[in-house]
């Protein structure tokens, strides 16, 4: 049976997603640090609420206001989610009777001083319980743009820029990557210390499930853990939580013995460690990002992996330092952007971004790559990265650098493993969309300077 008090905490959690825009992924992290107590069941009823009615926002709202007369913009914030929560239950989780899911409502309703709204609350979902089979998507021979913004709770401008950037049929099926539930966690093993077969042992005898990549021999999924925190080999520093595709950047850089580096948006320190394992602790990589919180955050996997090597230091990457002007082997810049590429593991993005914050991101993220060319000494190798699939974020910079500065790509096809190869490799650039080999949209470009 779960607790009434896990509805309330995702209650919570959604006004602080949704009305305050606050990160989803941050507010779902805090809460289960917060309330350690719960058992694993509530704990994995609190996540998957959470982060399904985020992600099906869209279509939850569109159920709701097919039912209701009052449209969910115009409810007040707190009976609204409540009402989202409540739909997802009833749409996508068999296993709680829709007689539990409109009590427990109505038992929320009146809990936050809105007992004169539970009537109006348990009428709306009861009507939804009964014909929640019924309702229509638009149709798409009229408006497909909308069809597929409610089937896929996407806004309608992110659905109209994929349809012009890939068409209507691989559009689809970044949608449905985006809504894939095969989430079992990426992580890094950290091979300097240990074998990646001793490692996933390790894990193992913790009764952790591990399945290798088909990829990178150093990366493998895991799953049936309880806190990944408990977990011995992340708290020896055996293993590092990263996607696949970030763990790419690392491998394209392919940081030399004894190289001198900047990592120049760096939080929270996973290409960083990755690079300092390759390197295998030598030469010297400053790792750098905005403010104390992100370089906290450096520095706490710094002090679980015990790399030398590592100076974490807070610094604008807007901000050009003379200090290491034509000084660097090896410049790392993950940029600030849009984050497109990550939806299906940070839903909220795709209510937060907007057209306008896309606009206002190019002109910084090049004043950033432009300070990473300065750093580069001759023959210096520049890895820019992104975690968005926007063309004018990816190409758009990689043709800024082209044509600004003396650069020319360097030929990637050599590094990237079998599995990822495609015609611009040898152009110095590699885009993961979020439908292939189960990743995330990643975007990577690597330069040499003339």
């Amino acid at each position: 049976m779960i607790s009434n008090n896990t509805r309330d905490l995702c209650l919570d959690m959604l006004v602080s997603i949704l009305e305050k825009r606050q990160l989803s992924h941050v507010v779902l992290r805090e809460t289960l640090k917060e309330n350690s107590h719960l058992n694993k069941k509530d704990r994995s009823f609190l996540t998957r609420l959470t982060e399904g009615t985020v992600e099906y926002c869209i279509f939850i709202d569109y159920i709701i206001d097919e039912f209701s007369k009052t449209k969910v913009s115009k409810m007040k914030p707190l009976i609204r989610n409540i009402l989202r929560l409540s739909v997802y239950q009833i749409k996508y989780m068999d296993s709680v009777p829709d007689s539990a899911v409109c009590n427990e409502a109505v038992k929320l309703t009146e809990k936050h001083g809105f007992a004169g709204l539970k009537g109006f609350v348990n009428g709306v979902l009861r009507n939804i319980a009964r014909s929640i089979d019924d309702v229509k998507l638009p149709n798409p021979s009229e408006d497909m743009v909308k069809h597929l913004s409610v089937k896929y709770s996407m806004p309608v401008w992110i659905v109209e820029k994929y349809i012009y950037s890939f068409g209507i049929e691989d559009s689809i099926k970044i949608f449905e990557a985006y809504l894939s539930h095969d989430k079992k966690l990426q992580v890094r093993c950290n091979t300097s210390e240990k074998s990646v077969d001793e490692i996933v042992q390790m894990l193992c005898e913790d009764g952790v499930k591990v399945t290798r990549s088909n990829n990178l021999s150093d990366a493998i999924y895991i799953e049936n853990y309880d806190y990944i925190e408990k977990l011995q080999a992340f708290l020896d520093g055996y293993i590092q939580v990263q996607n696949f595709s970030s763990m790419l950047a690392a491998c394209i850089a392919d940081p030399k013995e004894g190289y001198n580096v900047i990592d120049m948006c760096a939080a929270p320190g996973g290409k960083t460690m990755h690079m300092a394992d390759i390197m295998k602790n030598t030469g010297h990589i400053i790792s750098r990002d905005i403010n104390e919180k992100k370089v906290n955050l450096i520095r706490e996997n710094l002090e679980r992996f015990g790399y030398t090597n590592v100076e974490p230091q807070v610094f604008d990457a807007t901000v050009p330092d003379a200090r290491y002007f034509r000084k660097m082997d090896l410049v790392m810049c993950d940029i600030p952007c849009s984050g497109l590429g990550v939806i299906s593991r940070k839903p909220d993005i795709k209510y937060n971004v907007t057209k306008e914050s896309i606009e206002n991101l190019i002109p910084i993220q090049r004043n950033i790559l432009s300070n990473a060319v300065r750093y580069l000494k001759k023959g210096g190798k520049l890895v820019f990265s992104t975690c968005t699939i926007n063309t004018e974020e990816n190409m758009g910079n990689y043709n800024y650098l082209m044509e600004n500065f003396k650069l020319k790509p360097a030929d990637i096809s050599d590094i990237v493993p079998k599995g990822l190869q495609t015609d611009t490799l040898k152009d110095g650039y590699l885009q993961i969309l979020p439908d292939k080999y189960g990743n995330d949209g990643f975007f990577i470009c690597k330069f040499i300077k003339k």
